[in-house]
């Protein structure tokens, strides 16, 4: 349980790192600023399924044309680690 936890704390650095850059598209800094509130929701409890929530909104953005290539490496890094949590 531990590992997942250091897992979601990597995944929300990531995100926060996107959602506070001004030089990305302010609806891929929404979404990012979503998938993380999607990681801490704690009304879900499963972090499986709140890693699983965050991974659908970050596919969608990632495939947005405006995106700059560095922010969406740093997404396709974070859905990797939300790929790995667990139950």
């Amino acid at each position: 349980m531990a590992e997942n936890d250091q897992k979601k704390k990597q995944v929300i650095q990531i995100l926060t790192s996107i959602s506070e850059d001004t030089s990305v598209p302010r609806n891929i800094r929404r979404a990012a600023s979503e998938a993380i509130a999607s990681m801490e929701d704690e009304t879900i409890e499963s972090l499986a399924i709140r890693a699983s929530n965050g991974i659908s909104t970050l596919d969608e953005i990632s495939q947005d044309p405006n995106c700059p290539l560095y922010a969406r490496t740093r997404i396709w890094n974070a859905v990797s680690v939300l790929e790995t949590i667990k139950d």
